[in-house]
């Protein structure tokens, strides 16, 4: 599937990326623009085959198998890159998860389909893209521009919004979308973000000196998970309130391998895992039990 429809030239003659946001927007006003409604519903033909394709892909795809390297993972730590190339199990995800990843992938689409209702030239969708023999799928080109979509919420579409990726970044989003656009020999991207609580969307440049060099750590990964010598551990356990406690962090919550990395907390017992009002809390030292339900399979 390469993308949404194209429409002929002069429709996107006046249009920037800079007017992105402000122009989906508009779409949604109570004084929309004038659209061709033939070229609109050709766009959300194309939005319905994209999204056939991500369900079946959640509803039916075997177990992931690790050991591959791909560029939508090189921005993440070495420790959690070391378990994933090396380990060869499966990790079969939990249908609630699944759902999350999926509603995630729609609003991305939906940004995607918006861009280009909204006169913007969407390319080269999902194209295939490679650095040193390492390969990802992109998600598009608007008006020629790396763009990657992201769907985020609360602290985290923050972070798009006020351009703090860079400085606080425990899911290696530059790096990807570094990558996406040196292989297409762009030396600027952007994320397009939109927050699922609120229904807000945010464009957020990266500038040449902001991305980083996607071939040299393509490179180095490639040494690293060679070493049988396991890399330092990616994150610092955090307190859990005034508990006294310790906790996972957030760029520990997340990953796969949680369960190996940190086999040696609360004296060897491992991780403990208890159910909060807003979701489940990671203990590697507990001094002081909390007073909820401790999840004993998760």
């Amino acid at each position: 599937m390469e993308g949404y429809c194209k429409v002929p030239l002069h429709f996107f003659d006046m249009k920037q990326i800079d007017t992105l946001v402000e122009d989906i927007y508009k779409l949604f006003s109570l004084d929309p623009i004038d659209m061709d409604e033939k070229e609109v519903d050709k766009h959300i033909d194309t939005f319905g085959e994209m999204l056939k394709v991500h369900i079946k892909k959640f509803m039916y795809e075997e177990p992931r198998k690790k050991g591959e390297l791909r560029l939508s993972i090189i921005g993440k730590p070495d420790r959690q890159l070391w378990y994933n190339v090396r380990s060869k199990e499966e990790i079969d995800l939990a249908p609630s998860t699944r759902i999350k990843f999926l509603y995630g992938y729609i609003l991305e689409e939906l940004l995607l389909l918006c861009a280009s209702i909204a006169g913007h030239r969407v390319e080269d969708q999902q194209k295939e893209v490679e650095i040193e023999g390492v390969k990802g799928h992109q998600d598009s080109l608007i008006d020629g521009v790396l763009v990657d979509c992201k769907s985020a919420s609360g602290r985290s579409f923050e972070k798009f919004k006020n351009h703090n990726l860079l400085h606080d970044d425990p899911f290696g989003y530059v790096d990807q979308v570094s990558a996406y656009a040196q292989a297409n020999g762009l030396d600027e991207a952007a994320f397009l973000a939109i927050d699922k609580s609120t229904g807000e969307i945010c464009l957020s440049p990266l500038h040449p000196m902001e991305l980083t060099n996607a071939k040299q750590r393509v490179k180095n990964i490639k040494e690293m998970v060679k070493r049988d010598t396991i890399p330092d551990r990616c994150y610092s356990p955090i307190p859990d309130g005034k508990s006294g406690n310790l906790k996972l962090p957030i760029g520990c919550v997340y990953c796969d391998y949680k369960r190996d990395c940190w086999s040696d907390a609360n004296q060897g017992k491992g991780i403990r895992a208890f159910e909060y009002a807003k979701g489940k809390r990671y203990l590697v030292q507990v001094g002081k039990e909390p007073d909820v339900q401790e999840v004993v399979s998760w």
